[in-house]
């Protein structure tokens, strides 16, 4: 049905919205690398090969992806002693398998050789390594050492923005734009609580307007139609 544009009576509360995104997506499976941490898989490492293998990949498949590598590798010491076929083999689901491959074996031979085996909690080191994005960087160092970072995926971007929260072009710039408007309290619970949202509510085509708990105060910026 067509969308409708509604009139804000208040400015957008931040605070409550969180609390009902909290119930809205309590029935949702968890985003993936939240739930690879609370299965153990909660290193900076492992959070950082799972983000790569995620990439332009749906958490259906990224997660059990990340499962069978690290059940074969869990740690950089074994997963550099891999081949980079034998990562590609491994993790051959995901989307560009064999570029992701090399990446992560990259990362790992670094990790051991510059790093000792356990990479530094420093967003500019990640972001140093081959293949590490501001996205990635943020998320491994949000969920495994529960750092103040915005991890901004499609979800996270396409929501915020149509709320009217913010008003950014890119990811990019809707990453600048919350670090200067969302508290820090959520700056981790953001991804955590969108990514669901995103896939099962506020989707990008046809968003399930009329079942929506925000809807009172979202602005449907671009919505041109909606369930």
């Amino acid at each position: 049905m067509p969308a409708r544009t509604l009139p804000q009576s208040a400015p957008f509360d931040i605070h409550e919205a969180i609390l009902l995104l909290r119930k809205a997506v309590q029935s949702f499976p968890a985003a993936a690398m939240f739930e690879l941490r609370d299965k153990g898989y909660s290193t900076l490492f492992q959070q950082l090969i799972a983000c790569i293998i995620s990439i332009r990949t749906r958490d259906e498949v990224s997660l059990p992806t990340a499962i069978r590598l690290f059940e074969k590798a869990a740690t950089p010491e074994p997963l550099a002693d891999l081949t980079v076929t034998e990562i590609d083999q491994l993790i051959h689901p995901a989307t560009f398998h064999y570029p992701k491959a090399k990446t992560i074996h990259d990362i790992a031979r670094k990790t051991v050789r510059d790093f000792q085996g356990r990479l530094p909690s420093d967003r500019d080191t990640l972001l140093a390594l081959p293949g590490v994005g501001p996205k990635c960087a943020a998320l491994a160092l949000g969920v495994a050492e529960n750092q103040p970072h915005i991890s901004v995926d499609i979800h996270v971007h396409r929501v915020t923005n149509r709320w009217g929260y913010i008003h950014a072009a890119t990811p990019e710039k809707t990453m600048l734009a919350l670090m200067q408007t969302l508290p820090q309290e959520f700056w981790i619970e953001l991804n955590r609580l969108l990514v669901p949202f995103g896939k099962h509510l506020c989707t990008a085509a046809a968003p399930k307007c009329s079942t929506c708990p925000l809807l009172s105060m979202c602005q449907q910026v671009g919505v041109t139609t909606h369930r």
